[in-house]
């Protein structure tokens, strides 16, 4: 296979560990702190989970490991949508089993969770892994979504692991993926199979986080990757100076990538999910908020400039949440009554007929592309697929109608050119920055750690991550800790808590601080591309947001 120069050096990369991690396995003692609980819905987790709830926190220190040596075989399976490093959780993974004894087996189950249900698996070899280190994507086994979350499906998985007498499987992925590996790793305790489960947190969303999980990878590479483009997008706005930019970024359910790519590139006006929910406002309230940068500016003759938008924004509009929700709950209990309509004023009068007033007078007002996106197929988990909503052209509409508004009344005199951008894949498969290189490679490393020292139902965690990587700390927390209850296709169910972008926390408020100054002026800031060679200083920094976090 040929290969350009940036993949042959990034091979040769060699990643980071924390301090601890690199003392020989004997040497590394897992250290229990207090038992943990879930963040709300105690009584009812604690019951759902009677095998696996309650157990304490982990951190490995210097000591004498009690852990003992024998010949493990591992599974690990990539699930969900990719995010830059998972390659590298893996080679860590890979690297820490044989270490620790050249007869230990890592088993890579193909197109995620399905893999271990099809019993379709490659077994790692040092060529193998060796051809994949420090790249991104998740092509080195594939990936899907399929849940794991019926009794039927954990007999199926004991079953291949029992064949193979695979001793733990490691669950790579996001919030979804890793409540999952809560369930198996609750049924496999429950029924006594022997069988570990361990996740590591991945989503670039940034939403799986707490205080002991500081970041989840991928966020960095792709937060930065989309950064460059902004930045480019700003230095163009500024050269060319006729157009506004409404740039839409991934974070459907929180807008920390969007928080993130605001406090690298400073544009005009960043919109915050969270922000938008709390205030209450309106779609209304949301235009006035950009037609008053677009106003200000041009009075100083700057006619161009650059919104970011994050992709869940519309689900946050309290109007358009009532909606999406009231949507999502009549598609789980009437899904085949309304998937037989075949015309759009069918469907319309269906939902006329069953939603609140409110609601439907929502949806009415929406333009008609809004409105049939609204009803396109359902995400996996039943919902509105908010990713395929043109919330930046809704946003554009609807300044452009407040500012011809503006302009009958002699309250504006300026031009308004808008072009619209979504950078979404762009970047859940670049080339890992260093930071996610060595975070990814620890995690894995780590991952290890928590099998080779026999805990189960646990997230791998790599703490103090706004320090260099000697100072990092390796660890584990029940996945239980982070649960609680949702709705979810009409029914209550256990899931991670999805962080969201805190209104009173440090990136925010700094953010607040300086927004009406980026609104007005030109105060673009142009990152550029990650840098993988150069002063630690450049290439080796984390994001805005764990850096205001933590200093």
């Amino acid at each position: 296979m040929e290969l350009s120069p940036l993949q042959k050096e990034r091979y040769n990369y060699a990643p980071k560990l924390p301090e601890m991690l690199k003392h020989q396995i004997a040497e590394i003692e897992a250290v229990e702190g207090k038992a943990t609980e879930s963040v709300s819905d105690q009584e009812e987790i604690k019951a759902l989970f009677p095998n696996t709830y309650g157990m304490k926190e982990v951190t490995f220190k210097k000591g004498k490991s009690s852990a003992k040596n024998s010949t493990l075989r591992v599974g690990v399976i990539l699930s969900g949508g990719q995010a830059p490093g998972g390659h590298n959780v893996i080679t860590g993974l890979y690297d820490a089993l044989k270490k620790t004894n050249k007869d230990n087996e890592l088993f890579g189950f193909k197109n995620g969770p399905s893999g271990l249900l099809d019993d379709d698996y490659l077994v790692f070899t040092d060529e193998y892994i060796d051809s994949y280190r420090n790249t991104g994507g998740f092509d080195i086994i594939g990936s899907g979504r399929t849940k794991l979350e019926t009794e039927e499906q954990f007999a199926i998985a004991e079953k291949v692991c029992q064949k193979h007498s695979i001793n733990a499987i490691v669950i790579i992925g996001g919030d979804d993926s890793n409540t999952n590996a809560a369930v198996l790793a609750e049924y496999f305790a429950a029924h006594k199979c022997g069988i570990q489960v361990i996740g590591c947190p991945k989503t670039i969303d940034g939403d799986l986080k707490n205080d002991v999980i500081e970041t989840s990878f991928g966020f960095d590479t792709a937060t930065k990757t989309y950064s460059e483009l902004i930045g480019n997008i700003e230095r163009d706005a500024n050269s060319a100076k006729k157009y506004w930019h409404f740039v839409k970024v991934m974070g459907r359910s929180a807008s920390h990538i969007a928080l993130e790519c605001a406090l690298e590139t400073q544009p005009n006006v960043c919109l915050i999910s969270e922000e938008v929910e709390s205030k209450q406002m309106s779609l209304s309230d949301i235009a006035d908020q950009v037609a008053s940068s677009v106003v200000k500016r041009s009075e100083k003759g700057d006619n161009f400039g650059v919104v970011i938008i994050p992709e869940g924004l519309i689900e946050f509009v309290p109007e358009v949440k009532s909606l999406i929700s009231e949507l999502n709950d009549l598609m789980a209990i009437k899904e085949k009554e309304f998937t037989a309509l075949n015309t759009l004023d069918e469907k319309k009068a269906f939902l006329n007929a069953n939603l609140t007033s409110e609601s439907y007078e929502t949806y009415s007002f929406l333009p008609l592309d809004i409105q049939a996106q609204l009803l396109m197929d359902r995400d996996p988990h039943g919902n509105v697929q908010v990713s395929r909503i043109e919330t930046e052209k809704l946003i554009i509409s609807l300044v452009d109608s407040k500012l011809k508004r503006l302009k009958k009344d002699g309250k504006y005199s300026g031009k308004f050119s808008a072009l619209n951008h979504f950078f979404g894949y762009e970047g859940r498969c670049a080339f890992p920055s260093n930071f996610d290189a060595d975070y990814c490679y620890s995690l894995g490393y780590n991952a290890f750690m928590l099998i080779l020292n026999g805990y189960t139902g646990y997230l791998s965690t790599i703490k103090n991550l706004s320090k260099s990587s000697d100072n990092w700390v390796a660890g584990g927390i029940p996945i239980t800790k982070m649960m609680n209850l949702e709705q979810r296709h009409g029914k209550k169910k256990p899931v991670i808590r999805k962080a969201l972008v805190e209104l009173d926390g440090k990136p925010f408020r700094y953010f607040a601080q300086h927004r009406d100054e980026w609104s007005e002026n030109t105060r673009y800031l142009y990152p550029g591309a990650i840098q993988y060679y150069g002063p630690s200083s450049v290439c080796d920094i984390t994001t805005r947001t764990l850096e205001l976090e933590q200093n």
